[in-house]
């Protein structure tokens, strides 16, 4: 039987809500029945799994067998510890993947490139997008949300396994995607009807942040305006897509032309 969580375990997994401790410690928390056993199955190794003592006896040694250290839990303690309002069965405390940058993974493939985008539920859903339509690479600027945030874990539904995040001054890496004769699309609410443009099969897609859109730092070196053809007329409220939803758009239209 796994020992029960300690005041040692609930202090380890409370401070990693805040960036810095998740940097510092290269570890990030899983939550969910679904996501927790997807990840291990997957043949990840965590250093946590705490989860309540009926769900850890019902899954297969495969997933429990995936820890280096299982405690049980009780509801009460998911509650504490839990980042969602409503706790599932278990968490896992997994060690970060450590990548390293290399400035040709822009070449002869699509890549989405983000400008600070700060909710965790745009980014999660993005990298979901980004998945689903096989683009590997999306490069944030430093400003944006934290790939490794619980939320913006959780929001990804398992793609984060299958997208690979970087951040990167946007400036200079775009600046040196023109040099290298590389497209960078940009949307925006003045550029030219997505359905009636050109577009590649290899490129980098910039959005901007959720408010602001893309900043005039950035514009400069976008090479194609594109933008999503919304309402014949202005309708109260509705200025613009969400980014996430604008990301889902673009990238199925890119997917199409394939």
């Amino acid at each position: 039987m796994p020992a029960t969580i300690t005041k040692r375990h609930v202090k380890l997994i409370l401070s990693l809500q805040k960036r810095k401790v998740r940097e510092e410690n290269a570890m990030f928390v899983i939550e969910g029945d679904k996501l927790v056993r997807e990840y291990i199955l997957a043949g990840n190794r965590v250093a946590l799994l705490a989860g309540k003592p009926e769900w850890i006896d019902g899954e297969p040694e495969a997933v429990t067998a995936g820890a280096d250290e299982t405690v049980t839990v009780s509801y009460d303690d998911l509650r504490r510890i839990s980042s969602l309002r409503t706790p599932h069965n278990v968490l896992a405390v997994a060690p970060m993947t450590i990548r390293t940058w290399s400035d040709d993974l822009t070449e002869g493939k699509l890549t989405l490139a983000l400008e600070c985008v700060r909710d965790p539920g745009n980014l999660g859903t993005i990298i979901r997008i980004a998945a689903w339509f096989g683009i590997g690479n999306i490069i944030c600027s430093p400003d944006s949300v934290d790939f490794y945030n619980p939320k913006v874990i959780q929001a990804t539904m398992g793609a984060f396994m299958h997208v690979s995040v970087w951040y990167r001054p946007l400036d200079d890496l775009l600046e040196k995607a023109l040099s290298d004769g590389i497209t960078v699309y940009g949307a925006t609410t003045g550029g030219n009807n997505i359905y009636g443009s050109n577009l590649g099969s290899e490129g980098i897609i910039l959005l901007g942040n959720e408010s602001k859109g893309i900043s005039d730092t950035l514009l400069k070196h976008v090479t194609k305006k594109i933008a999503i053809p919304g309402p014949s007329r202005p309708l109260a409220g509705l200025e613009s897509l969400n980014v996430s939803m604008a990301a889902a758009i673009i990238c199925s239209e890119f997917a199409r032309r394939k």
